[in-house]
């Protein structure tokens, strides 16, 4: 651990977020896997615990923001330093897109072997279930407003949100289980409306990947909600704990 810096725990901890939470969706969509059709409950509960893994590794090192809305929201309250903002977020999206190509690479056959277009890009980036985007980016908004608001409460003075939970629950490795029921509560509750991206660089990043490895439509028309809707959810959550606190 000596040698892993917070550069590289939140490229470590993105990329294997991505891996487990977009590897899910490949197993659940995909032609031929033996979890195909298996649906929303597998695909949540196992987001939930791809969070729970990303958190655990790069939680000691970096804090585990493994998404560029926590990362700006604690800077908003100032939890975190601006100075490091721009080096968190292009390590999570280094991560993303990582953590991406190795769920292509796990699952090649079964890309190869899916027709549908439309499923394909769902195992990297998230999609409306009825396009409209202002109601999109609504959902989008709520969603990331619930995450960044508790985790302003899950958060320490040291800014790790693995460390901060394990010192108030007192069960190592498992006090990073708080941030992983926040996000499956958010997918089983919200995320029904437009996949719960509640994370640009989870999207933006396997969203490129996917145009990079198909050279098809990656649905770039939608690609700007996922972004502008949890910067929006992350402020108004900022603005509320600066107003309670």
């Amino acid at each position: 651990m000596k040698n892993m810096t917070p550069f590289i725990a939140e490229i470590i901890g993105t990329m294997l977020m991505i891996l487990l939470g977009n590897g899910v969706v490949a197993n659940v969509v995909l032609t031929g896997t033996k979890g195909n059709s298996s649906g929303w409950i597998v695909i949540t509960t196992a987001w939930a615990f791809a969070v729970f893994v990303g958190v655990v590794v790069a939680g000691p090192i970096s804090g585990a923001h493994l998404n560029p809305i926590v990362t700006l929201g604690l800077a908003l309250v100032g939890k975190f330093a601006w100075s490091q903002v721009a080096s968190y977020v292009l390590a999570q999206m280094i991560g993303a897109i990582i953590g991406a190509f190795l769920v292509w690479l796990s699952h090649k056959d079964h890309f190869a072997a899916t027709e549908s277009e439309e499923g394909k890009l769902a195992c990297f980036s998230t999609g409306p279930a009825i396009r409209n985007y202002s109601s999109n980016l609504i959902s989008e908004i709520i969603g990331t407003f619930v995450l960044i608001f508790v985790i302003f409460y899950l958060s320490g003075p040291d800014l790790s949100i693995a460390a901060a939970a394990d010192a108030k629950i007192g069960l190592g490795s498992i006090g990073a289980l708080p941030v992983a029921i926040l996000v499956w509560v958010i997918g089983l509750s919200l995320g029904g409306t437009t996949g719960y991206a509640i994370n640009p660089a989870r999207d933006l990043g396997p969203r490129i990947m996917h145009t990079i490895l198909f050279k098809a439509s990656s649905d770039w028309s939608y690609a700007w909600v996922p972004i502008v809707g949890p910067i929006v959810g992350s402020s108004l959550a900022a603005l509320l704990y600066i107003i309670l606190t």
